[in-house]
């Protein structure tokens, strides 16, 4: 027997499947019975379990599930390895906040030992409530065996991988310009710099500085032609006002032109000269100044006089000095305080003389080394001035300490102090684009750092090259957001001055003349042996290869000298990008398990991880093993809220995915997410949509099921006889069979190409509108009604085999229900040997039993019988109400032939008698007609008004020749047109007694009259629904035999003498009684006619 159930439970089927899985190991038997030689991989992106899953989880993770569940039902061996990304800022800032404790004080109030002690606990805090949502959402991965970055195994192969590095002379150390963040204090690399949401936009306070030149022999030329003995600037913009008491030179561009202009400082009313770019004299001088009352100028007033008196090329500027501008250090290496010239100066903004401070910009550094220009690095690395910046000593050039609105920022009081001093020209708030921590949310500062670098530079075209081989979705991710990247690679800070992560295995000297990479534990042990006999010591090889122990290890160079690590850790990312390696301990073991499982078929994470994981991987598998990392890629787009705002708990807009799950059920929300937008696009996450998905999708298929079971329990259907052959079969069952495969087919194209939203869509619709709104509906008589012979075995049949391959289709994306589904159909039947569905295979076309002839009578069909519907709809005309006849115009002979032979559906489908089929529609269907602008429109231009007057005065006879033909040649002012059937818009028009309708080439004529014959036929139909539904409420089987009792009615009297015997056969009645004064129950039929009917069961 079929189990019965009373309704829908999704949740309820959740559990009672994680049951059967968890006690059959059904998971570990979907791998293990696949063959080892025909592998699909997958590489699972470690996510770090020091915080709570969110929504987006169950979002991401359903992609990699579905991708990985359907590779298994094609027969592939899908080993999905689990894995914990266990290091970085993530962990040791919430370490920090727990501690109560800053950076500052690791080493001091705690030891680095305790302190990474309490990062190895608090990483794996919330494992067991990640493993609980995996568990929960039905994502299938091996949480037994994960691999986890903090192990030694994981962090020796790493070693490995920076020594391949190391070996290839791609890694290096520099003294560079690095973003940096003093909220973390650590280096940060340029692809942490370019995630997602690391720029925003904030409004500064910007100065243009006025830096007083030195008059001497090199300067002395600017001083020509001047009357007077007045005060020489160069004004210079900048958006950092805290970097001016680090600034040591001034850059101009060589062919640019500057000019010299007599004016009067804003702020003081002083008389000045400044020096800028010509092309920006406009930006800064207002232009009703030129020319001005310079002797009855004050300070403050709107209008400030200014006159030009001369011009150079930058070229001539070369080697200018000035007065340093805020005097508090001197630089103790190299030259300073002059102007250079150097192409990268631009006049895009700014005043076209650059300020350079070399300490805090890369472009800075590199010009002032050029020219031999010393620094001065005048903020520490917490972010805040030195002792020896006077009155700005220990404050904080961004807001690091979390002050908010306390928070004054020393940029004002910079400018506020250059205002005084008469050394600003120009002070103004300014909005901006600028880079943030990834993890602190705080601004950047570029600082001078001494880093450890892999130089990507020296491999970028051949990642590139690497990168077009990739199966991108969507491809504009690959070839634009992460090929653009690509294109322009910088090279990789590996550098975090930082306590919990992999140690770099690189050990210097004090001099840094001699070094060591170390690549295995082998040979770190090696090394320990040799330092021990060489300078007398005592150690071995830690058992945590964390700091402070790995700090301890003193080795010793090849010419004796001591040497210390460098006490740098890794960049994080470098750790889960080494995990196709670290996972299997390559290659310390595992060797074979690596080949066979690199590089990966498939990986799937956010779309921010191209500047991330799918970056480390591509950079390290391209650069050390010339190959790619992964062939497939799907990078998901973010899960908003309703309103397509970002979630957070703060905002009171987040969403439990646990209550989710728990209250909608898994499959509901897995569906919803994936039918709703395509994985890499955005989606706005509604909890009503879920309900929606449960209802239309899942409640039209449960109940499908459910009304098979009904009827097969009832003929003791098992599905025992032999396969009724095509032949055999009626059209219907033919026609629902061949669209089944039709969606198999495609369904199958649509995995295997990474489109499960589409994959979704295809089920949806076959279910929906095929298979429960068209089959099921049309055949029902066919499993409830007579003898249990051969079109009820072919309707049984046909049935199961939908519902059973349905199973499988949706099994990858609806993993509970699919399996709910072909359980409760295969443990009856007993058709297949599998006790999953994802121990099956994905159903097998037969293309041929696909026959799109069929598929496209049958869509007439359904087209034809949607007008009519939607016409009795519009005139409230009720379905049960037959009507005389459609008129359906025919434009070819081949779409007539289709549509008589499905005409018997249609009949019945509208409930009409009659189709009438007509080629000339005149004077029996009036159309309409008029321009379809957005096609016409470009094409015909300054004609499109003629064009319009023209196409709007076309007759009935020319609009049914257009429609027949497919085009029309229009002619305006000699030119001629050649028009489509797409540029016009041709509509129908109600004629009396009639209802017209149009979809696409389709038009259907209603006939709305209705003689007393139809009338009657339509009060029995009634008359129908109302005892079967009285059958319902008395519970009656749908096999007990009636006699049916009615009051006398003088309206329903002759529908119900006139269609006794179809009344009798359809509600299973053996009598139809007529009774006055019956006792029974009162129903309405049409038009306020009431009737009692009383039932009795014989």
């Amino acid at each position: 027997m079929y189990s019965e159930y009373d309704h829908l439970n999704l949740p309820k089927i959740d559990q009672a499947i994680l049951e059967f899985w968890e006690k059959e190991e059904i998971f570990d038997k979907s791998v293990e019975g696949r063959d080892p030689d025909n592998a699909f991989v997958f590489y699972e992106g470690p996510p770090s379990a020091n915080g709570k899953p969110g929504i987006h989880h169950v979002m991401a993770r359903a992609i990699k599930d579905i991708i990985c569940r359907y590779h298994s039902m094609k027969g592939k061996r899908v080993e999905r390895k689990g894995g914990w990304d266990t290091h970085g800022l993530p962990v040791e800032l919430q370490v920090e906040k727990e501690l109560g404790i800053t950076k500052d004080d690791i080493g001091n109030k705690i030891s680095v030992a305790a302190y990474n002690a309490h990062c190895r606990e608090t990483v794996m805090k919330y494992k067991s409530v990640w493993d609980d949502l995996t568990v929960k959402m039905g994502y299938w991965v091996d949480l037994d065996d994960p691999y986890i970055t903090f192990k030694n195994e994981y962090i020796e192969t790493v070693w490995y991988l920076l020594k391949k590095f190391y070996t290839k002379n791609l890694l290096y150390k520099g003294y560079t310009i690095q973003p940096y963040s003093p909220g973390a204090g650590t280096g940060l690399s340029t692809h942490e710099l370019n995630m997602p949401g690391a720029y925003r936009d904030v409004t500064d306070t910007t100065v243009v500085a006025q830096f007083q030149v030195v008059r001497d022999d090199t300067s002395d030329f600017l001083w020509d032609d001047m009357e007077d003995r007045t005060d020489l600037y160069l004004l210079a913009w900048t958006t950092t006002p805290w970097t001016l008491p680090s600034n040591t030179a001034l850059a101009v561009g060589p062919a640019i032109n500057y000019v010299r202009i007599r004016t009067m400082n804003p702020y003081t009313g002083i008389p000045i000269r400044v020096i800028l770019a010509e092309s920006l004299i406009s930006k800064w001088f207002d232009p009703a100044g030129e020319h001005g009352d310079f002797g009855g100028y004050k300070a403050g007033d709107k209008t400030v006089p200014w006159v030009r008196e001369a011009e150079w090329k930058g070229s001539e500027l070369d080697g200018v000095r000035y007065e340093q501008l805020l005097p508090y250090l001197q630089p103790d290496d190299g030259d300073a305080f002059r102007v250079l010239v150097d192409a990268f100066v631009t006049t895009e903004d700014g005043t076209g003389v650059v300020h350079l401070a070399p300490s805090f910009g890369a472009d800075d550094r590199r010009v002032a080394q050029k020219y031999g220009i010393g620094s001065l690095t005048m903020v520490d690395k917490k972010g805040k001035f030195v002792e020896e910046a006077g009155e700005f000593a220990g404050r904080y050039v961004k807001d690091y300490q979390d002050e908010g609105d306390q928070f004054t920022a020393v940029d004002i009081d910079i400018a506020v102090k250059l205002k005084k001093e008469n050394k600003a020209f120009n002070i103004q708030k300014y909005v901006h684009s600028y880079p943030h921590c990834w993890r602190t949310d705080k601004p950047i500062l570029y600082y001078p750092l001494d880093s450890w670098f892999i130089r990507s530079t020296a491999m970028k075209e051949r990642l590139v090259e690497l990168n077009k081989t990739i199966n991108w979705k969507p491809a504009s991710t690959g070839e634009g957001r992460f090929g653009n990247w690509l294109e322009n690679l910088q090279d990789w800070n590996l550098s975090r001055s930082r306590f919990w992560g992999i140690p770099l295995p690189i050990w210097r000297t004090a001099d840094g003349s001699e070094e060591k990479c170390i690549g295995s534990i082998e040979e770190l042990d090696k090394e320990i042996a040799v330092a021990n006999e060489s300078l007398g010591l005592e150690q071995s090889v830690p058992e945590d290869l964390h700091r402070p122990y790995i700090d301890e290890i003193v080795l010793v160079s090849e010419s004796g000298e001591p040497m210390k690590r460098e006490t740098d850790l890794i960049d994080v990312w470098f750790d889960s990008g080494s995990m196709p390696y670290a996972q299997w301990h390559y290659p310390f073991e595992n060797e074979e398990k690596f080949k066979e499982n690199y590089p990966a078929d498939f990986i799937s994470e956010g779309v921010d991880q191209t500047r991330g994981w799918f970056f480390t991987l591509h950079a390290i598998a391209g650069m050390l093993f010339d190959s790619v990392a992964f062939k497939n890629v799907i990078s998901t787009g973010l899960v908003l809220d309703k309103n397509g705002q970002k979630m957070s708990k703060r905002h009171g807009n987040a969403i439990d995915p646990f209550k989710t799950l728990s209250e909608k059920g898994a499959d509901a929300t897995r569906w919803y997410m994936i039918s709703n937008a395509q994985p890499w696009d955005n989606l706005k996450f509604d909890l009503a949509g879920i309900d929606e998905v449960s209802r239309k999708f899942f409640g039209t298929l449960y109940n499908t099921y459910s009304f098979f079971a009904l009827y097969a329990n009832i003929d003791k259907f098992k599905y025992e006889e032999p396969d009724m052959t095509w032949e055999e079969r009626p059209e219907i069952d033919r026609w629902i069979l061949s669209s089944l495969h039709t969606l198999t087919k495609e369904v199958d194209e649509l995995f295997g190409a990474y489109e499960p939203m589409q994959a979704a869509r295809k089920i949806m619709y076959f279910v929906d509108d095929q298979l429960s709104n068209w089959y099921v509906r049309l055949c029902r008589r066919r499993f409830w009604k007579g003898e249990y012979g051969a079109d009820k075995i072919a309707a049984y049949q046909t049935l199961y085999e939908c519902l059973t391959t349905t199973a499988k289709l949706i099994a990858p994306i609806a993993p509970f229900f699919g399996e709910w589904l072909y359980k409760n159909l295969n443990d009856v039947s007993q058709l297949e040997p599998y006790e999953s569905v994802h121990l099956s295979l994905m159903p097998t076309v037969k293309e041929d039993q696909i026959d799109q002839a069929l598929e496209e009578r049958m869509g007439y069909a359904k087209r034809i019988s949607s007008l009519g519907l939607s016409l009795r709809k519009k005139e409230q005309i009720r379905v049960r109400q037959p009507l005389q006849k459609i008129i359906l115009p025919v434009l070819d002979p081949r779409f007539e032939a289709q549509v008589r032979a499905v005409e018997d559906l249609i009949l019945a489908e509208i409930n009409v008698k009659q189709i009438q089929y007509v080629t000339d529609t005149s004077g029996i269907i009036k159309k309409s007609i008029r321009p379809n602008f957005k096609t016409l429109g470009r094409r015909m231009g300054k004609n499109m008004k003629a064009a319009a007057a023209l196409i709007n005065q076309l007759g009935q006879e020319e609009i049914a020749e257009i429609e027949k033909s497919g085009g029309y040649q229009l002619q305006i002012d000699g030119e001629d047109y050649a028009l489509t059937l797409e540029d016009f818009i041709i509509g129908s028009e109600d004629i009396e007694g009639w209802m017209v309708a149009k979809d696409d080439e389709i038009t259907v004529a209603l006939d709305i009259q209705l003689s007393s014959d139809l009338m009657a036929e339509g009060i029995a139909r009634e008359l129908v629904n109302r005892i079967q539904n009285l059958r319902k409420e008395a519970e009656y089987e749908v096999t007990d035999r009636i006699e049916v009792e009615m009051s006398r009615n003088a309206t329903v009297l002759p529908a119900v003498e006139k269609f006794s015997a179809y009344i009798k056969e359809e509600v299973l009645a053996d009598e139809l009684i007529i009774t006055e004064n019956l006792e029974g129950q009162e129903v309405e039929l049409i038009d306020g006619e009431k009737i009692k009917i009383l039932l009795h069961k014989n």
